[in-house]
């Protein structure tokens, strides 16, 4: 400024100059109007951002923060402290959001990420957290997996629910189908989810042959190998999966008796009684000893002699040498 005829008035507010030296969104102010570029800018939107004599940088990158969080897509168009609040946040579905993180409100299951036999559960779909869902096995809910379908394998066979004699399939080998695991019968008959009821009569087919009773006590089960063969003449002589032997030499007793020849063609208890007892002069008898009737006393010559009487006392018994010599001047 200029003054005549007394001193001039140099005070001057660098603030009052328009525009004003710091600009739009800051304040300034001149503390000593005396001084030249003393004024000093103060962010409006931050007051503790200042600068002296010239403009001060209120510029601010919002999405450095990640206001959005994980799997937002953060933009600040502005970037300046004039305009805090002014970012977006962009779903990946495409929801958006001004000054904050958006609900993005996605349901990983939607796309059912699980496949058959599993149950799907998202935890978490208003944070927008992916990969958080989670399968569960439908068969057994404690196999469970995050992010990907759960392993439900299961071999139903390897228990072996059909048992002995029976053949096990399980075609799908998964807890998503427990149950229709097959048994099957070696006689073709089959059952779905159990053992099979085969009814299988081991005799049937005649195991034990002549003489012989065959039980099979056990044919429900379908249990092979356990049918008993019992001596139709001795019920007591038994065996367990085959013929039971049923040998029986019946002349090792001596039925016939001294004299007699004794032959037991079969030797078998489901023959008992088919020896024969046979007299040396060869009268037989069969399943007894013979009545051979043998005179010992009707030899020529007489046994005694031709001055003897001879006299044979038990001629039925068939006993030998038990005939008697008599003198004939004695009697």
């Amino acid at each position: 400024q200029v003054a005549t005829g007394k001193p001039a008035n140099c005070d001057f507010d660098e603030c009052s100059a328009m525009p004003s030296p710091c600009g739009d969104g800051q304040s300034c102010n001149d503390p000593d109007v005396k001084k030249s570029k003393d004024f000093e800018c103060t962010c409006d939107s931050d007051n503790s951002i200042k600068k002296v004599g010239s403009p001060a940088t209120c510029e601010k990158d919002e999405c450095g923060t990640m206001p959005c969080g994980m799997d937002q897509t953060c933009d600040d168009p502005v970037k300046t402290v004039a305009s805090i609040g002014d970012f977006t946040c962009e779903c990946s579905n495409g929801v958006k959001a001004t000054g904050a993180a958006a609900t993005c409100e996605t349901d990983e299951c939607d796309s059912k990420p699980c496949g058959k036999g599993q149950t799907c559960t998202d935890p978490d779909k208003a944070s927008n957290k992916l990969h958080d869902f989670e399968c569960a096995c439908d068969a057994d809910k404690s196999i469970k997996k995050v992010d990907g379908p759960a392993t439900c394998d299961k071999d139903e066979c390897s228990s072996d629910p059909c048992g002995m004699g029976q053949t096990c399939n399980d075609p799908t080998q998964s807890v998503g189908s427990i149950g229709d695991f097959t048994c099957e019968c070696s006689n073709g008959v089959k059952a779905t989810g159990s053992a099979a009821t085969c009814e299988t009569d081991e005799c049937s087919s005649k195991p034990c042959g002549n003489g012989q009773t065959c039980t099979d006590p056990d044919k429900a089960s379908n249990k092979l190998h356990d049918f008993e063969c019992a001596c139709d003449a001795d019920l007591s002589i038994k065996k367990v999966d085959g013929p039971a032997t049923c040998d029986k030499d019946e002349c090792s007793s001596n039925p016939c008796g001294m004299g007699q020849t004794c032959n037991d063609p079969s030797q078998s208890v489901s023959s008992i009684g088919d020896f024969t007892c046979e007299c040396p002069n060869g009268v037989k008898a069969t399943g007894a000893a013979a009545t051979c009737e043998i005179d010992e006393c009707a030899a020529m010559p007489s046994p005694c002699g031709a001055d003897q009487t001879c006299t044979d006392p038990d001629k039925a018994s068939d006993k030998l040498h038990d005939f008697e010599c008599a003198c004939n001047s004695d009697m």
